[in-house]
């Protein structure tokens, strides 16, 4: 959910160049002849003067008439959880096995949870070990066309389950891994939806990983 805008004019401390700039939140990127990565202090007084995108230190960025304005009010407007999970009011939306009162809450704020059992657009289901695994296939078959699966679980080496054992379950039910977000301080999201033409994947995933997923908040 970041931003992107090309031909930029950067003007930096170690010189000047044309480049690409990017918003991933909570990083502000260039990428030209010049290039350099901000975040914290260097965005806290950030303003617009005309075209140009300044920040803390008077490193500034020409953007397209009017832009300015619109990275101004995103970066000082990052997305928040329920933004990057997908979660949209007026969605159906099922909590299984997720104890997590301060998520229940946002949720219940935007789109309330409730028991539903098929055009379901998102699932949020907590797992610890495999069996929690056993209600995926039905889970799975309630899904609306577009709908998608977010498992939720301990990320860390300390993790009771692994990453490629997620990953299997998930795949012998004719799922397919989309994308990954930063749940919590403790745990990752795993977003997944139906494999075209709904179909298992036979072949086993690597038992060699213990690294854990990388949190993608984009």
């Amino acid at each position: 959910m970041g931003k992107e805008a090309k031909s930029v004019w950067g003007q930096l401390s170690d010189g000047e160049s044309d480049g690409k700039l990017l918003w991933e939140p909570p990083k502000l990127i260039f990428r030209g002849a010049v290039r350099g990565i901000f975040q914290g202090h260097a965005l806290r007084d950030l303003r617009v003067e005309g075209p140009d995108l300044v920040l803390t230190d008077g490193t500034r960025f020409t953007l397209e008439p009017g832009e300015a304005e619109k990275w101004l009010h995103a970066i000082q407007n990052p997305p928040g959880r329920l933004d990057k999970l997908g979660v949209k009011a007026g969605q159906t939306v099922v909590v299984e096995g997720l104890d997590d009162p301060e998520f229940l809450a946002e949720l219940s704020e935007r789109a309330p949870p409730i028991e539903a059992y098929e055009d379901v657009d998102l699932v949020f289901l907590g797992v610890e070990d495999l069996a929690d695994f056993d209600q995926l296939e039905d889970l799975a078959g309630g899904l609306a066309p577009k709908g998608a699966i977010w498992i939720v679980a301990q990320k860390g080496k300390g993790a009771p389950l692994k990453d490629t054992q997620i990953l299997a379950a998930a795949r012998e039910q004719g799922l397919v891994d989309t994308k990954v977000c930063a749940f919590s301080k403790t745990h990752t999201a795993l977003r997944f939806v139906r494999r075209k033409g709904g179909a298992a994947v036979a072949k086993p995933a690597p038992e060699d990983d213990d690294a854990g997923f990388d949190d993608e908040d984009a």
